[in-house]
């Protein structure tokens, strides 16, 4: 006859600790083998050889005791410890929240304040951490923290302000199968994509750096709007010989994991667009050589081998890049949410905010505070981390 007793499962946590060494987790679950057990989670981590094995199972509480004796044995025989809680009450698994945040922050130091200050918040906004992982170590540290209990849009405007605090990057981003779908990830070009900016690099060619640098600063300002400054910009390399053009594109830096990004973004599925203020006569090869299908940028005049101090059709300003980001979303049968959206400058702001993630790269403080995450370190493949890629996905340069 079976008891009551015997037909309830209840929850048992094992949580295993000690040096690092083969078999460990065979030998466990060989000891756990020939009970009636249902394995409900397992979580492994390894830091410095040390090793720490968490184990959730279902189980006939009838077995309890016999598991317990079998464990300690298994524990005696690896030299490790062994810890055990069982209980007639559901111990909850990760498995079974609803509505699960990923909150990734980086740094190349990460201090043990920043963390606190990160968790503080997490707790304040009533919600819990219920996992914690390092997905990247170099160049920069990146950890994620699985959250339950909490709306995404208000657990990012409350730990947004930790960025500048703390010196973290901070992002906040849904869990599912939306996290792993299919992205549109949009550059900007000058200062993201590239170290430089196109149009400096020309008006070095011409002689008139100072003349483009005191017009920028007026933009900068709020004097002159991008297209008055663009177009003021331009027509002070009137008379410029076609040739220079190549000659500034193979002046062209790339920015540090900008290729890692890019390459490792096709391998995995996702599709990149560049967009820029600047012009497609120089960046082409690069857009080119790096497999990019969509883009858009300005067009120099140039008639006769020489450059007139004109651009050819609309400029591209920010209403542009946002549009691009939409009409390319859709060439790509993608949602806004599933795009992502970087730069550094103004004429980015309406792209980021369009974005379902507006990343702020090495940003002006109004673009920074306008984004839903920031970069901070001069390396773009960063981005990746904040997207919950780990390093060990990323295609190395």
């Amino acid at each position: 006859m079976v008891t009551s007793n015997e037909k309830e499962q209840f929850t048992g946590l094992i949580l295993l600790s000690g040096v690092d060494k083969p078999g460990i987790t065979e030998a466990l679950f060989t000891t756990l083998a020939p009970f009636s057990i249902s394995v409900l989670d397992i979580e492994q981590v390894v830091i410095s050889n040390r090793l720490i094995l968490t184990v959730l199972i279902s189980l006939n509480p009838a077995h309890e005791k016999a598991i317990e004796k079998d464990l300690m044995d298994c524990a005696n025989a690896l030299d490790v410890d062994i810890a055990t809680l069982f209980a007639h009450t559901n111990i909850s698994s990760i498995t079974e929240k609803k509505g699960l945040l990923h909150v990734v922050i980086l740094s190349s130091q990460l201090k043990p304040q920043a963390v606190a200050a990160v968790a503080g918040v997490i707790s304040g906004a009533g919600a819990n951490i219920e996992r914690v992982t390092r997905t990247a170590s170099t160049p920069v540290t990146a950890i994620e923290f699985i959250v339950s209990g909490a709306a995404q849009e208000a657990l990012s405007s409350a730990l947004s302000p930790l960025a500048a605090i703390e010196g973290i990057d901070i992002a906040v981003s849904p869990g599912g199968l939306m996290r792993f779908a299919k992205k549109l990830v949009q550059l900007d070009v000058d200062s993201t994509l590239i170290t430089q900016e196109v149009i400096e690099l020309l008006a070095n060619k011409a002689g008139v750096a100072q003349e483009v640098k005191t017009i920028t600063e007026s933009a900068m300002r709020g004097e002159l709007d991008f297209e008055q400054s663009l177009r003021a910009r331009v027509l002070l390399l009137k008379g410029l010989p076609e040739s220079v053009i190549s000659q500034v594109q193979s002046e062209i830096v790339l920015t540090p994991g900008a290729r890692t990004l890019i390459r490792t973004l096709h391998r995995l599925g996702h599709s990149v667009s560049v967009v820029s203020g600047g012009f497609i006569d120089v960046i082409t090869p690069l857009i080119k050589e790096l497999g990019i299908n969509y883009y858009r940028a300005n067009k120099l005049e140039i008639v006769n081998g020489f450059l007139t101090g004109e651009i050819e059709g609309p400029v591209i300003d920010r209403a542009a890049k946002a549009l691009a980001l939409r009409e390319f979303a859709d060439l790509e049968s993608v949602t806004m949410a599933q795009t992502v959206a970087i730069g550094d400058g103004a004429n980015d702001l309406d792209m980021i905010a369009a974005a379902g993630l507006g990343i702020a790269f090495n940003a002006k403080p109004a673009v920074k505070a306008a984004a839903d995450s920031t970069v901070s370190d001069p390396y773009l493949d960063s981005v990746l981390y904040l997207l919950g890629i780990p390093r060990e996905a990323i295609e190395d340069e």
